[in-house]
């Protein structure tokens, strides 16, 4: 736990990741097949084979649920961390690998848990390639392991989730009254070439460009008419979505009169609504005053929570920074600590 005592908030950062070194072996696996996904080999396979020390600090601290991960909260004076199976998760395996390896990361993450009950809480992965299956997982990870948001890593094979075929995710995660964090991915086939052959296939741009589209998907398709009470989480400052909000409200009415999509019909809201009622943003990875008070005002002070990014963005300076922002002190509790006490429910930290 953190030394600091003056601090009249708890720092809760809710968008660590974690990989069991199991999964690392089926990830081995894959690596070696004849076709593996371009994303997929760029963003994990340069991770889990280079020498270079940001991806072998990545690799140590993602293996790591206990002394290694605790130490550096200690160091970062984070007090909890909401964990979740990191990016691309089960969602590159095939489908009975994913409904079976699901559920030993779920157990390992929930032993964690039971470890350090005060330091982590955990997210529920789910195996998007079997709706079905991933429903039944929902349900043992709230019932069985204690968990109580799901964690999942935009696109499944190039496939999204405003496909109906998922929806039977949709109606367990709202049955359960669990948000889903909608995480980014490294980009599909049919979308990473002109982003990688420049660079800007990752974190710097890329995984925020796919994952705001998912988002999109999400909301367009109609899933929070069908879903009214589903909450969704969107980290990196909601993957620019709320700096986009007046624009999508205008040209989705624009796109509906003109006929243009049959993808695109009426619905009940505006997207920004959607944003504001079925959103909770994390600034995971932006620790930016300016843009953490803009989304605030855009989508209110009690849906926008603290993240770091552990491990991949791991910098005791930013945890400082965002200490120093000029917020009034019930506001900066919400976003520190009871904002995600509420969302991920948090009983004691």
């Amino acid at each position: 736990m953190s030394t600091e005592t003056s601090k009249p908030y708890l720092r809760i950062a809710t968008e660590e990741a974690f990989a069991p070194p199991e999964m690392l072996k089926i990830y081995n696996k894959i690596l070696a097949g004849s076709d593996v996904d371009p994303g997929f080999k760029g963003l994990m396979g340069f991770y889990m084979s280079s020498p270079s020390e940001r991806a072998r600090h990545i690799m140590r601290c993602l293996q790591d649920l206990d002394q290694v991960r605790l130490g550096h909260m200690d160091e970062a004076g984070i007090d909890h961390q909401v964990i979740a199976l990191t990016a691309p998760g089960v969602q590159i395996m095939d489908k009975d690998t994913a409904v079976s390896f699901s559920r030993v990361a779920n157990d390992q993450l929930a032993d964690a848990v039971k470890r350090h009950p005060t330091r982590f809480t955990g997210m529920i992965a789910v195996p998007v390639q079997d709706p079905q299956a991933a429903a039944k997982e929902i349900e043992r990870g709230v019932t069985q392991l204690g968990m109580n948001s799901v964690i999942i890593n935009s696109h499944t094979h190039g496939e999204y989730l405003s496909d109906t075929k998922f929806w039977d995710i949709f109606a367990a995660a709202e049955a359960h009254d669990t948000p889903i964090y909608l995480h980014p991915n490294s980009l599909p086939r049919n979308m990473i070439q002109s982003f990688q052959e420049c660079g800007l296939d990752g974190a710097i741009y890329g995984f925020g460009v796919e994952t705001g589209l998912h988002a999109l998907r999400i909301i367009t398709s109609g899933v929070f008419d069908r879903f009214p009470k589903l909450q969704m989480i969107i980290g990196h400052m909601g993957e620019a979505l709320p700096f986009w909000s007046y624009r999508l409200d205008y040209m989705h009415q624009a796109t509906v009169r003109s006929q243009r999509y049959e993808s695109i019909k009426p619905l009940k809201k505006k997207p920004s609504d959607y944003l504001r009622e079925n959103f909770y943003i994390t600034n995971s990875g932006v620790a930016w005053e300016p843009a953490i008070k803009f989304t605030q005002s855009i989508v209110g002070v009690d849906r926008v929570l603290y993240a770091m990014d552990y491990p991949y963005q791991y910098a005791v300076d930013e945890v400082t920074a965002m200490d120093k922002m000029s917020m009034s002190a019930e506001d900066k509790k919400m976003f520190f600590q009871t904002n995600a006490q509420k969302v991920f429910k948090i009983k004691a930290v």
